[in-house]
């Protein structure tokens, strides 16, 4: 069975259709089956699938479904058989799908800038997580490689014992520049700084996953 890993933020522009997306063409670079599903009702993800499939040269090859409402059960459980791992792109809001998908997950991650809004913007998603009792992890996102502001939401980060993976994605372009094309950062700029960021963040989940 594919391992789930769902993504969820409430607050808006965290960076978690980016995440999702880099994460799989990561997954998919290293020769596993990869599924997402787009549950978010803006639909961003299947946008870029789109793109993807509309690209002159092939990329690497993933599965995207925006599967909702009554049929995601279906649509999930289909994907885990059929998947080595299947990815989650979630609805902004905690409901119905928010709560399936995170009971699903082996991993439930929440990208946040480093920012109170996005920390408070955390809380039902963390609440859930925590009443389902699957593994959660912050990820910084857009972040400065140093500054007060970073500094003292790491340390409300600790003082909730909270947990963030350690490897921080930086404020680059070079991710949206690739999302807007249909690629993966390391697609699009493979030697690039962003590059090196999403490997080291794909290692931090699987050091969580083994």
């Amino acid at each position: 069975m594919g391992q789930v890993i769902t993504i969820a933020q409430q607050k808006g522009g965290a960076g978690k259709t980016m995440l999702a997306a880099n994460l799989a063409v990561c997954l998919a670079a290293g020769g596993a089956k990869v599924a997402l599903l787009d549950i978010d009702p803006q639909k961003s993800l299947s946008k870029w699938g789109e793109l993807r499939a509309a690209r002159a040269k092939p990329a690497l090859p993933l599965a995207i479904s925006d599967s909702a409402g009554w049929r995601l059960a279906a649509a999930l459980e289909k994907a885990k058989k059929e998947f080595d791992f299947v990815l989650i792109d979630s609805a902004p809001q905690v409901d119905t799908e928010a709560r399936q998908a995170v009971r699903a997950a082996d991993l439930v991650l929440v990208p946040m800038q480093p920012s109170p809004p996005d920390l408070w913007a955390a809380e039902g998603t963390l609440a859930l997580a925590a009443s389902e009792k699957r593994p959660i992890r912050l990820v910084l996102n857009r972040a400065p490689v140093s500054g007060r502001l970073r500094s003292m939401i790491e340390a409300q980060i600790v003082e909730r014992h909270l947990t963030i993976l350690p490897t921080a994605l930086g404020n680059r372009a070079g991710y949206a520049l690739a999302f807007a094309v249909g690629l993966g950062v390391i697609e699009a700029a493979p030697r690039s700084i962003g590059s090196a960021e999403m490997w080291a963040v794909l290692a931090d989940i699987r050091a969580v996953l083994a």
